[in-house]
């Protein structure tokens, strides 16, 4: 019996380890796995410290970040630009005042009462920033620290009250500050916004990464409640009340509505002594940005005082 062997054009299949030549081929790994060595190359390079990564990662990296910051200060270059350029160059493009003048400041200085409303305003925001740091600090000691029926329900509903639109509450609290007698008052605007349940959130989460071995060895020693939260808790938690001031300084400080609603006075607050430059007759551009200039040179002193603070703030929350 004979046999005929018919050869066919279908590629025979290669075998990992061997070549179509019939030699044996070094071994190596599957695509798929080349390509996860891939990624984990990347991402154990991308754990090493920022002084031995590679020069070109080490240049783009700090490339992007200068060019983010260059576009996050740019506005407050040109506010101060546009500021100390002459009235007649207010409108000018190029980045750099061809001549300086303190024209605009001499203006705005002399035109609106800059250093009561500048008073006023700082008097303000402090009282709220500082009511609403007391009153947070308290709330988010309860929440963390305290054991009581209905306590996470309790707690979504005051978190739930951070949803609830100012302009929705405005008109009673308007109501309940007129029947006090606090209208046209510096108390008529802080009084209502002693609790922001955005402190009580942020302490909370804080509080609730404090050592509780501390909490149990003072309680051990005697001490109340209130002695642990303000000679253990607060000395251990100046950075995060630091940065969280200065977020509710802020936030108080740029309230438009309100203080104008309630002190009931053009020349209250700095925001208004900002917008009375733009009227319907002309817009002064120099004037309103060295009136916002002035109103920005007290958030930047306590920025620079309480800076230490802010960024170990921010290394501590990195670290947890």
């Amino acid at each position: 019996m004979a046999f005929v062997i018919i050869p066919t054009m279908e590629p025979a299949v290669q075998e990992p380890g061997h070549s179509t030549h019939g030699q044996a081929a070094a071994p190596g790994p599957a695509p798929s796995s080349r390509r996860a060595g891939r990624w984990a190359a990347r991402r154990a390079a991308s754990d090493l410290p920022v002084g031995s990564r590679a020069w070109g990662r080490l240049t783009v990296g700090h490339l992007t970040l200068a060019a983010i910051a260059l576009f996050s200060i740019f506005p407050v270059y040109w506010l101060f630009a546009t500021a100390f350029r002459p009235t007649s160059d207010a409108l000018s493009l190029s980045l750099i005042p061809q001549a300086l003048s303190l024209e605009n400041f001499r203006y705005v200085w002399n035109t609106i009462p800059m250093r009561d409303m500048l008073a006023t305003t700082f008097v303000m925001a402090l009282a709220i920033a500082l009511g609403q740091l007391f009153v947070a600090t308290l709330a988010a000691y309860g929440f963390a620290m305290w054991r009581f029926p209905g306590k996470k329900a309790l707690y979504l509903l005051f978190i739930g009250s951070w949803l609830v639109p100012f302009q929705v509450t405005m008109i009673p609290n308007y109501l309940l500050v007129s029947r006090l007698g606090l209208l046209n008052t510096v108390a008529g605007v802080v009084i209502p916004q002693l609790c922001s349940a955005f402190a009580v959130l942020m302490l909370r989460q804080h509080m609730q990464a404090f050592p509780k071995e501390l909490v149990h060895a003072a309680q051990v020693d005697g001490r109340s409640s209130l002695a642990t939260l303000w000679r253990v808790i607060v000395p251990n938690m100046k950075p995060a009340l630091a940065a969280l001031g200065i977020m509710l300084f802020i936030s108080a400080w740029n309230e438009y509505l309100w203080p104008t609603l309630i002190l009931q006075k053009s020349t209250a607050v700095v925001q208004v002594g900002v917008r009375s430059f733009l009227s319907a007759e002309g817009n002064n551009w120099g004037a309103v940005m060295a009136a916002a200039g002035l109103a920005c040179l007290p958030v930047f002193a306590i920025y620079l005082f309480l800076q230490r603070y802010v960024v170990d703030a921010f290394i501590r929350s990195g670290l947890k």
